[in-house]
């Protein structure tokens, strides 16, 4: 619940950080209201003081005023839309940037169950009707003013008419309200209906070399078919709600309408009110739809601004990366230590990794690599021992400071669509060199198969490239980072033999007095490190050099040659 009213709390500081707007926005489209409600009751004044009795001077006076209360309306509504647009456009601007910001946070966890067509369309369309709030918020409250000054000023001309309006009208309202309830939950479950179906799109066309290479294009359309039924049907559900709601108002509003103009009907033939008060009368009655009809939209607005501040509040609330940590280290030596580390399936592990070491680790159980990793990278903090990094626990550390002195590149690291050059170069100093990462990583053989070589694109998460191909730009930019402590998991497991013995030397010429932990079973990449540390069982069992555990450790043996 913290961490919802979290996600709720920056939805509200975006909403409302465009107050100004708001409010300026609400004055100016309230004069706009003002002076559509006074229209009719001038025309009423003309006809009483200048047609019925003829008199030009009070005539031309008259529509002087009426010319004046025109470029005061229009002046409202120009400025105050414009106001109101701005502050729905500022707000959805900044949601989208803390959307953005909440999923590109390392190691942030809010892809975590959500397709990336999923957290476009919460950053897009979902972020655009949190935004619209505002400009519901503004022409709402416009509208309030408009229906309160007919009101008032049906109030002038007769008693009756201006109570009728005065109590039909929040009632109206308060039927809107009731009305759009059921269009929130509609309108919520089209936004999830289309966020899979756009997020299944993303995936498919993400992989659509593979699907091919399986001939699984058919399978591939059938789910795609399936999923944008079920988006189109949600959708369909979605506006017949808003349909009826929009419906039932236009028709509840027509019978108040009628109902006031039929009174007023009455009034005038007993006399009550004269002829200029029957034109203002009929002339409030016609425009007070137009506001009643405003809220009736703003109703329905709000409903589906809430469905989508639901959604982003889900994924702004999404469990992140631990925290806390403030020391701000010095230049690292590179020294790892896990002492007594003990979480999920590891026990007791205890390993001191020296400044400048290469360093093999072979983990028989997969899920044990990944936990293992997880602490490393402190995705997570054990539940007993610690991490260290030259003798500081790295719970103690800023998060920024342990990124920039040790960086763990898992197995499944993502490329991005851009340049081949500029997925190597993404973590890299500012000026460095990005060759030796790139020759110690064999990436000149991917791209001598691009047009245009290193500044050829790759497309999105590398669609252009094979598995292997994929790996070694992925494993470039880990090295490109240069950091003083590099972990790297499984870096070749889709890369032929011969490019393999290629890589674990280039790593370990590049990586020459430099920190480096390798997690894999490769015997290529092993034979290439100072040691080998074998974790079995969740705690370490072995350690020597890879050859001596090749020749004496069956578990080992069985783990790197099988």
């Amino acid at each position: 619940m913290g961490a919802d009213r979290s996600g709720r709390g920056v939805i509200r500081r975006a909403v409302a950080g465009q107050r100004r707007d708001v409010v300026v926005g609400s004055l100016l489209g309230a004069a706009h209201q003002t002076g559509e409600a006074l229209v009719p009751v001038l025309i009423g004044l003309i006809v009483d003081r200048a047609v019925v009795r003829p008199d030009g001077g009070a005539l031309a006076l008259w529509l002087v005023v009426l010319a004046v209360v025109y470029a005061m309306l229009s002046y409202g509504f120009r400025f105050g839309a414009r106001a109101g647009e701005r502050a729905a456009e500022q707000a959805a601007h900044q949601l989208r940037l803390d959307v953005v910001r909440r999923v590109l946070a390392p190691h942030g966890g809010a892809e975590a169950g959500r397709p990336p067509g999923a957290l476009v369309n919460v950053a897009t369309e979902d972020a655009r009707r949190v935004g619209a709030f505002n400009m519901a918020l503004t022409l709402g409250i416009a509208a309030v003013v408009g229906v309160v000054a007919g009101a008032v000023l049906l109030l002038r001309a007769s008693v009756p008419l201006g109570l009728l309006v005065l109590i039909g009208a929040p009632v109206l309202m308060a039927l809107g309200h009731y009305l759009a309830r059921p269009l929130e939950h509609r309108s919520q479950a089209e936004q999830e209906r289309a966020a899979h179906a756009s997020g299944v799109a993303a995936d498919l066309v993400a992989g659509v070399r593979v699907l091919k290479g399986l001939r699984a294009e058919r399978a591939a359309v059938t789910r795609y078919r399936s999923t944008s039924q079920a988006s189109r049907e949600a959708n369909v559900r979605a506006a017949r709600a808003a349909a009826l709601q929009t419906g039932l108002m236009l028709t509840l509003t027509g019978a108040f309408i009628a109902l006031v103009a039929l009174v007023g009907g009455r009034l005038v033939l007993s006399g009550s009110i004269g002829l200029g008060a029957l034109v203002s009368a009929v002339g409030l009655a016609l425009f007070l739809p137009g506001p009643i009809a405003v809220l009736a939209w703003v109703g329905a607005e709000l409903a589906k601004a809430r469905a989508s501040a639901a959604r982003i509040a889900d994924v702004l609330a999404a469990p992140g990366e631990t925290t806390g940590g403030t020391t701000e280290p010095g230049p690292s030596s590179g020294e790892l230590c896990l002492h007594g580390l003990g979480h999920a399936g590891l026990h007791g592990i205890d390993l001191t990794v020296r400044p400048g070491e290469h360093l093999g680790i072979v983990v028989t159980d997969t899920a044990d690599a990944a936990t293992l990793l997880h602490c490393l990278a402190r995705r997570c903090d054990p539940d007993q021992g610690h991490v260290a990094l030259d003798g500081t626990p790295v719970t103690e550390l800023a998060p920024a400071a342990l990124r920039s002195a040790l960086l763990v590149a898992e197995h499944d690291a993502q490329l991005f669509d851009g340049t081949l050059l500029d997925n190597v170069t993404a973590a890299a100093p500012a000026g460095a060199d990005p060759q030796p990462a790139m020759d110690a990583a064999a990436v000149d053989e991917v791209a001598a198969t691009l047009p245009g070589g290193t500044s050829g694109r790759i497309g999105e998460r590398g669609s252009s490239l094979s598995g292997g191909q994929r790996q070694r730009v992925a494993l470039a930019r880990a090295l490109a980072a240069d950091r003083p402590v590099l972990v790297v998991h499984d870096p070749t497991t889709a890369v032929d033999a011969a490019t393999e013995a290629r890589i674990a030397t280039g790593i370990r010429r590049a990586r020459t007095g430099r920190t480096t932990v390798l997690v894999t079973s490769s015997p290529a990449l092993l034979a290439a490190t100072d040691r080998v540390v074998l974790i079995d069982g969740g705690t370490v069992t072995a350690e020597a050099p890879h050859e001596d555990l090749v020749r004496d450790h069956p578990v080992y043996r069985s783990a790197v040659l099988t």
